[in-house]
Parts: C-alpha cells; sequence; structure tokens
C-alpha cells in the first residue's frame, strides 16, 4: 500500500467551475466572475471585511508587509519554526527578520522570547498560526498594543483555526493565506491576505498587479508586483471554500483517530496539542520525539522504515536560526532560539490529507506502532 503525506480532494463542482471559467474564457488573474466570489467568500470565512487573492502564500505575507511601508532598517519579530517563506517574505521588503523561540507545547511564538527581543527598530511582529495551531493572540497583542507595533498572521497553515471563537487571520493589520496543493483548502498553488483595513486593502490591490495607473493604466503608482490569482485557481478555490468545513472537520477527524490510536506512546512522543483557547485544525498531524526519552534520536529511522511500507512521512521544517546561508551571513545563532533547535531534531508528520481512507489510517497507524515498539 503506497499511502501519501497529502492528496487534494475536490468534489465534481470544482470541475463544473473549471470548465464554466475556460468556456468564458476568463483564465487570467484581470477578470473573471470566480476571482470576486472566492474574495468576498474567504472575507466571510475568515470574519474579516476584506479578502485579496495573489499568486502565492509567500506574495500574500509580502504584499501586506510591502505596503504597510517596511524597509531596510526596520526590524520584524518572526517565530524562527516555520517556513523560510515566511521569513524570505520579510527580506523582500529590506527588512531584517528577528527570529524568536518557540514554545515546546504549541510550537509558537514564545512570548518571554518575544518581550527579551523586541527594541525601539521594532515595527512589526510576524507570528505563525504553526500546523494548524493558532498563537495565544492576547499575549502577543498586548505587547504590540503597549508599543504601537502592528501585528501580521502567517495562516497558511490554519484555514479555519480559531483563537476563543473568533478565526485566524482577523486579529492582526493582515493575515496571510497559502492555496497550496496539501493546504486545507486548495487551488493547487495561490495565496490571500486578510484585512479589516480598507486603506491597505486598496493599496494591496493595487500593487499585487502592477500598481496600474487609473486614468492612464500605464501611468503606474507606485512599484508594483506580478502577484496575480487567476480566475482558474479561483474556479477551484470557490469549490474549497463551500466545502471548508468538511475539509476543515475531516483534518480534526483524522487527528483524533491518530490521538486515541498513539496516546500510549505519549511519553516519548510529543503529539499534536489544542490548548483551551484554541480550535486547532490539524494541518498536518506534526509530532516531536521527546527530548529526553529513548527514541529522540530515531526520527530518520522511523521515517525510512515508514517508508520501507510505502507510507510517506516529512521532517519538519528547519528553523531560521539553523539555517546554514543566515548563520553564515551573522544574521543568527544556532543558540538564539534553544525552543526551535531542539524540535527541528526530532519533527516529523505522517499522512493527514482529507482524501486518505480508513483502511489507510488503519496501515500507517498499525505500521507506526510496531515501528515504536521495535525501537522502544
Amino acid at each position: 500500500m503506497k499511502v501519501p503525506v497529502s492528496k487534494p480532494l475536490f468534489s465534481e463542482l470544482a470541475k463544473e467551475n473549471i470548465l464554466d471559467a475556460l468556456n468564458d474564457k476568463a483564465i487570467s488573474g484581470l477578470f473573471g466572475k470566480y476571482i470576486p466570489e472566492f474574495e468576498e467568500s474567504f472575507a466571510e470565512f475568515c470574519g474579516s471585511k476584506y479578502a485579496i487573492s495573489c499568486s502565492s502564500g509567500t506574495a500574500a505575507i509580502h504584499l501586506p508587509l510591502a505596503a504597510y511601508g517596511l524597509k531596510k532598517g526596520d526590524e520584524v519579530l518572526v517565530s524562527s519554526l516555520t517556513n523560510m517563506a515566511t521569513f524570505f517574505a520579510v527580506m523582500y521588503t529590506g527588512a531584517t527578520p528577528i527570529p524568536v523561540d518557540i514554545d515546546l507545547d504549541t510550537l509558537n511564538m514564545n512570548i518571554d522570547d518575544l518581550n527579551k527581543k523586541i527594541n525601539d527598530k521594532t515595527k512589526a511582529i510576524l507570528v505563525v498560526h504553526l500546523f494548524g495551531h493558532p498563537v495565544d493572540m492576547n499575549l502577543i497583542m498586548k505587547v504590540a498594543e503597549d508599543r504601537n507595533i502592528p501585528i501580521f498572521e502567517d495562516c497558511a497553515e490554519s484555514h479555519g483555526a480559531e483563537y476563543l471563537g473568533q478565526k485566524v487571520g482577523s486579529f492582526g493589520t493582515a493575515g496571510s493565506f497559502s492555496f497550496f496543493a496539501n493546504k486545507i483548502l486548495t487551488s493547487g498553488e495561490g495565496g490571500i491576505v486578510t484585512t479589516n483595513d480598507s486603506q491597505l486593502n486598496d493599496k494591496i490591490r493595487n500593487i499585487k498587479s502592477l500598481a496600474f495607473g487609473d486614468e492612464d493604466k500605464f501611468q503606474h503608482k507606485d512599484i508594483g508586483f506580478n502577484y496575480r490569482f487567476t480566475n482558474l485557481q479561483a474556479a477551484l478555490a470557490c469549490e474549497q471554500v463551500k466545502n471548508a468545513d468538511f475539509l476543515v472537520n475531516k483534518r480534526i477527524e483524522i487527528a483524533n483517530f491518530y490521538n486515541e490510536e498513539f496516546k500510549n506512546y505519549s511519553d516519548v512522543i510529543n503529539l499534536p496539542q489544542q490548548k483551551n483557547y484554541a480550535k486547532n485544525v490539524y494541518w498536518m498531524y506534526h509530532m516531536v520525539l521527546n527530548p529526553n526519552e529513548k527514541l529522540f534520536n530515531s526520527r530518520q529511522e522511523i521515517c525510512d522504515r515508514l517508508g520501507e511500507k510505502g507510507i510517506e512521512t516529512r521532517s519538519g521544517f528547519v528553523p531560521f536560526n539553523l539555517q546554514q546561508i543566515f548563520i553564515k551571513k551573522g544574521m543568527t545563532r544556532p543558540e538564539d532560539c534553544p525552543n526551535a533547535s531542539l524540535t527541528a531534531k526530532a519533527s516529523f508528520y505522517i499522512p493527514t490529507g482529507p482524501d486518505i481512507s480508513s483502511e489507510e489510517l488503519d496501515y500507517v497507524s498499525t505500521n507506526f506502532k510496531m515501528i515504536l515498539d521495535s525501537l522502544l
């Protein structure tokens, strides 16, 4: 049996939408009915006033930072453990990202380290709702409000996640989502920015499409980007938003199954958590081998042996403070974020996609437990 980490799941409506867009010849990012429909439905889904579609999750992080006016000399505090797209987007503006360590339970930004690293150069805080678990936003917002610093949210892995009943992407100055093929909602590629700020909405809409002029299109209003989201992608995305509750609940159902199956191993593996303030949507079932237990150095063997059974896995992200390209530039040191470093050595995830069958789930869990038992 072959079980991939994730496969997308579409209904017949997706095919109908795609054919409709093709029949209308509406395949670019400049026109087509599905783009505004998707933006409006996703804004409603997140509880935000505005949503601006774009070409990728990385673009969705970059656009609000650029529109806000971050520049060289500014510092942005960023959770160290994340896909490096989060850090790259900050660098595109010329600003300097400063890695902030994580909590070992949720793997999200650590408030104590945030307080240590904030200073007069700090112009923004960029939180990451990692692997589907929301950040404890009240703690972060209190720090930001005391210093009048904006918060930006990387929600690439957390469609539908909630903090105290409120959807992520609706707290900060802007939220950023990805629609890559393995995300909870997907259009293959693409992203979207959510915001409640009308001026920021207008600027992002302009600069994402080459900052064309109003009266004379080719008298550009600003330095723009070609970050458009096509009507074909929006046709897929509209179907995904319509089925959002099902797709989110499917991930939760899978995580609940794994939690029950692996509960007897919770002393050697830190299983995904759900804090009492959170609705975790479990983008991927991500585990960390307990650093104080026997299996801590066994990640590669576990993943290799699962691979021999046809079960695909992925190692967790390498945090900013362990990225050699940035260490060599003197931008960070491994010891800057010890919790992120510890997690990076022992984290991985197993198949979690919405198209996984009950037979495949049983196959994954049975083989995983057999491997663990043989190593303990």
